[in-house]
C-alpha cells in the first residue's frame, strides 16, 4: 500500500518553518489503518515482545493495536505528572527546551522483552528517553518502530544501535 498518500504536509506548524508530517488522513481510512498495522507488525520479523510502549499522544495509536496482536501489555508513557502511580522520568531535550517523560514503576518487569513505538522519529529525544525509561526498570529494547522517519534530522544516531524500522522515510 502507498502509505505516503496519506501522509499530509503541513506547513509551518506547530511552529515557522517546521514542515509537519500530519498523520490523521491515513488514521482516518479504515484499510490504511489496518494496513499499516499489519505492515508494522511484518516489520518485527516473528520478534517476542513482552510489552509495547506507546509515546504520549500519536503513539497511543498504533502502540495498543500491536500489542494486541503480539499478545503483549501495552505501556503508556506520558508527559510528566499525567499518569496516576508512581514513576520514574527521564528529561530530554527539544529544540526549544527540555521536558520530562514518566512511565510506571511497575510498567515493566526485568527481562521483559519491549518493543517501543512513536508515530515519528524526528530528532530522536523523546525515543531514547523512552528507551532508557525501559532498561532503568530492567527491560530489554528488542525494537523501535515508527510509521515515519524523518532521516535528515537524525534521530537514529540518538538511539545507540537499536533495531529502528519505520514505514516511510522522508
Amino acid at each position: 500500500m502507498d502509505f505516503e498518500s496519506y501522509i499530509r504536509d503541513i506547513e509551518d506548524f506547530p511552529k515557522p518553518g517546521v514542515m509537519f508530517k500530519d498523520i490523521t488522513p491515513l488514521l482516518k481510512d479504515p484499510l490504511a489503518l489496518t494496513k499499516a498495522c499489519d505492515a508494522l507488525m511484518k516489520s518485527l520479523n516473528g520478534l517476542k515482545i513482552d510489552k509495547v510502549v506507546g509515546v504520549d499522544s500519536r503513539g497511543f495509536i498504533f502502540a495498543p493495536m500491536l500489542a494486541a496482536k503480539l499478545d503483549a501489555g501495552f505501556i503508556p508513557v506520558r508527559k510528566k505528572g499525567k499518569l496516576p502511580y508512581e514513576t520514574i522520568s527521564e528529561s530530554y531535550e527539544l529544540e526549544y527546551g527540555t521536558d520530562v517523560l514518566e512511565m510506571h514503576t511497575d510498567a515493566i518487569q526485568k527481562g521483559d522483552r519491549v518493543l517501543v513505538h512513536d508515530d515519528v522519529l524526528a530528532t530522536g529525544g523523546t525515543a531514547s528517553a523512552v528507551c532508557k525509561l525501559v532498561e532503568q526498570l530492567g527491560g530489554e529494547v528488542i525494537q523501535c518502530n515508527f510509521l515515519i522517519q524523518l532521516t535528515f534530522l537524525k534521530g537514529a544516531d540518538k538511539l545507540n544501535g537499536y533495531p529502528i524500522e519505520s514505514l516511510l522515510k522522508y
